[in-house]
């Protein structure tokens, strides 16, 4: 270990531009075996590893893996990053790592983080290609527990009971099951056949999976409470924001998460509107976190004449991974900082034929600590436009059956709950996930459905014998 000198930090290659455009295909190669051990040996083993404690909102044990298989112990390596955390191969690939676990390493200053997300995702990647498989002791308890939505936050919380031994049935309103990890983050980024096998593990670990069901609908809420022991809901945030501008409700403004998943449908050769195609258009996306990557980049690939990304703060400042914006930097996205939109131009034939913004300056710190945005008076102008993204973040969706239960609620819509174990002021109820915190990464979301797992159980099993 603490080879940081000879051997220096290395990325996943990746596909070249010029090839990865046609394709939906996922972009990186990660690691083999003999690499990810050369990347894991950088690490200095510190007493008090801030990749762990204040990096990762899982804990996970990342110097204890990182060890592992710098030794070649891919198994016991294997098993480490699998004990606190659900999917690692999906977060290794989708998580900002330069604002977590990477950026809180001890090397970021000077000698370049050990390259954790790739190292975590070639772990569990290199040891379903070797046969190694997950300890699941199948259903030995005769507790159940309905798990409403198979987002992250549901997956999670599914993982976790199912390693206890307790039952475990999933409802999903979609046709697939995976939430945004399958009809909202893209191939390129995370391909489907990852999460299909994720699911695939938890339904021969005992789970019970049901979709196109959603409950309030297709099942009372009532009923649940009724059949099964307790109910974990990760609902998510799927409401996307709107800017309060004029024309914002224009056919050819879309909403980020309704243009992925139409794409999204269309590769899965399902269901999907012609009406949301940019070929030969001029696409503005509208934000600067990583659901505007993923609409940027998808546009590149969809065939749009140009892609232009508006953020009205400036680019030090863009909340989304670093990694995905210079990918969309050499995919030939063009960025616009320090802009923000004023209105939609519709001309008389009703058609979208711009964008008018403002430019913007940054002012002193507000509550949250983020330099306020200002506009600067008289800077009004207008890009062209065919077609304008919003991609400025999710509200959740009130849900009625929620309200009909009783269930706590915020100002937004979000479900009140237990910082600590995630238990509503129902009993049996519990959540976590984008529904409970609002718009959040899918780490945290994975952190909030263990959080409830536990709890549950704990619930469920403390008055059983050992």
């Amino acid at each position: 270990m603490q080879g940081f000198i000879e051997n220096q930090r290395q990325d996943p290659s990746k596909e070249d531009v010029s090839k990865r455009l046609h394709s939906f295909d996922e972009i990186y190669a990660f690691f083999n075996n003999r690499v990810v051990a050369r990347q894991a040996e950088r690490c200095v083993q510190c007493g008090d590893p801030f990749c762990t404690s204040l990096g990762c909102p899982l804990n996970n044990a990342i110097p204890q893996w990182l060890e592992a298989i710098a030794e070649k112990d891919l198994q016991k390596a294997f098993l480490l990053s699998n004990e606190t955390s659900p999917f690692p191969e999906i977060l290794g690939r989708i998580c900002p790592h330069n604002r977590l676990c990477e950026g809180a390493c001890t090397l970021d200053d000077g000698y370049g983080a050990i390259t954790i997300g790739p190292i975590e995702a070639s772990i569990t990647d290199l040891a379903f290609d070797a046969g190694l498989r997950l300890p699941f002791p199948g259903v030995i308890h005769d507790k159940k527990v309905a798990v409403v939505g198979s987002g992250p936050a549901g997956i999670s919380c599914a993982h976790y009971l199912l390693r206890a031994g307790i039952g475990v049935e999933m409802f999903e309103r979609a046709d697939l099951p995976g939430g945004l990890l399958t009809y909202g983050i893209p191939g390129f980024k995370l391909d489907k056949k990852i999460v299909k096998r994720r699911f695939a593990i938890l339904r021969q670990a005992g789970m019970t999976l049901h979709l196109n069901t959603e409950i309030g609908r297709d099942l009372a809420f009532a009923d649940l409470l009724k059949s099964y022991d307790a109910v974990f809901l990760g609902l998510g945030a799927t409401a996307g924001k709107q800017a309060g501008i004029k024309n914002e409700d224009h056919p050819q403004v879309f909403m980020a998460m309704d243009f992925l998943t139409n794409v999204q449908r269309r590769l899965y050769e399902r269901d999907w509107r012609e009406d949301y195609s940019v070929v030969g258009k001029r696409v503005v996306v509208i934000g600067g976190g990583d659901t505007a990557m993923d609409c940027v980049r998808t546009a590149m690939r969809e065939g749009a004449e140009s892609v232009t990304c508006l953020y009205r703060r400036d680019e030090e400042n863009m909340p989304g991974s670093r990694k995905e914006y210079h990918n969309a930097v050499e995919e030939g996205v063009v960025f616009m900082f320090h802009i923000a939109p004023d209105g939609i131009d519709v001309n008389k034939q009703g058609q979208l034929v711009g964008i008018d913004v403002l430019r913007t300056e940054l002012a002193s710190p507000g509550p949250d600590g983020r330099r306020q945005v200002t506009t600067v008076e008289g800077s009004e102008h207008c890009i062209p436009a065919d077609i304008v993204i919003l991609a400025l973040g999710f509200d959740v969706q009130a849900a009625p059956f929620v309200k009909d239960a009783g269930i706590s609620t915020g100002r937004w819509n979000e479900l009140g709950c237990d910082p600590v174990t995630g238990r509503t002021n129902q009993p049996k109820v519990y959540t976590g996930g984008d529904c409970q915190r609002g718009a959040d990464l899918v780490v945290t979301a994975a952190a909030d459905g263990r959080r409830a797992a536990l709890a549950i159980m704990h619930d469920l099993l403390s008055g059983e014998p050992e």
